[in-house]
């Protein structure tokens, strides 16, 4: 996706965020990526729920797994992402939230997918494969790939075969953990990836920890906006990555069947209708307090990510 912004008069023109992060201007070098406003993906893998998966969640609902209009509304309402993830980074994204899951029975041990409400059909090493081809061709571009959940991963045999996976398929592209990293460090040292894993099983200083994702835990955009703003005053971290995400969420209980009754209707429809007013918002706290990664639905949507790179400008360049 090509995109075109002015960044300032006087300033290079970015005219492609598939490449934002080579065309900052040299005020942002030095700055610690911590202190960054870095757009990412919520659930970035999806768009490629499988309709003939078995129900993960809710729990609720996993009995009627057999049943394909089930399966087919699950799949409606649990759809955040709309382009693969190849065009996401085009897009500008730069943080992936990948969630991961072995099916039960599956008859090769290792082999894993990305999950939100149903399994999807690419497994997990053939897109950090496409990631990391990606992340060649791009050598100035900072990727943070969020790895959690593991669901149905039953010993730390399979942690340990992922990570040796990871740690293999990007190697000397790994930013370590114990990095302050910016810019030009990264750019100075080629590396380009950062991996956040989610679990105690890690011991690796090629592998970051959890990062922390805060998120309004509601479908109505004022009422996360008033979580995130509450949030972000009482336990923002300082000298580590932290999200703060946009994403909407259905309710765990019965008030979920009233989204998910609506047949004309879908979450993507619902994050359409509320996106401009929680970028909005970001704009306005950005003002307020530091942003770091800001994680949305829907990333690919126009406005997004050259909303959330221009934070960067206003807060550190000089007009």
């Amino acid at each position: 996706m090509t995109k075109s912004a002015e960044e300032g008069e006087g300033r290079r023109e970015v005219t492609s965020y598939c490449d934002w992060m080579s065309k900052q201007p040299p005020e942002l070098h030095n700055i610690p990526l911590f202190n960054l406003a870095i757009p990412g993906s919520h659930d970035s893998m999806s768009y490629d729920l499988d309709i003939n998966s078995s129900i993960i969640e809710p729990d609720r609902l996993k009995p009627f797994s057999n049943i394909y209009c089930v399966r087919k509304i699950v799949r409606k309402w649990a759809i955040t992402q709309e382009e693969n993830v190849t065009k996401q980074l085009d897009a500008g994204v730069r943080y992936l939230d990948l969630r991961i899951a072995r099916k039960p029975n599956d008859t090769n041990p290792t082999r894993l997918y990305f999950y939100h409400g149903l399994y999807t059909q690419t497994d997990v090493e053939t897109v950090l494969k496409d990631i990391n081809e990606w992340a060649e061709k791009h050598p100035k571009e900072i990727l943070i790939l969020a790895l959690s959940h593991f669901k149905g991963f039953d010993d730390a045999t399979i942690h340990n075969h992922l990570i040796n996976f990871i740690k293999t398929l990007f190697g000397a592209k790994l930013v370590p953990r114990k990095a302050t990293p910016t810019l030009k460090s990264c750019w100075d040292q080629g590396r380009n990836v950062i991996v956040s894993y989610d679990h105690r099983v890690h011991q690796h200083p090629e592998i970051w920890s959890k990062i922390t994702y805060y998120y309004g835990n509601s479908m109505d955009p004022t009422k996360v906006e008033t979580t995130l703003d509450q949030n972000l005053k009482r336990a923002r971290p300082s000298g580590s990555f932290f999200v703060c995400g946009l994403n909407l969420t259905l309710p765990e209980d019965a008030g979920a069947l009233c989204y998910v009754l609506r047949l004309c209707d879908s979450l993507a429809n619902v994050i359409r209708r509320s996106l401009p007013k929680l970028l909005q918002w970001v704009k306005e706290q950005a003002e307020k307090t530091q942003i770091n990664i800001v994680a949305s639905d829907l990333a690919t949507t126009d406005d997004f990510v050259p909303t959330i790179v221009k934070l960067n400008i206003s807060r550190y360049v000089k007009a």
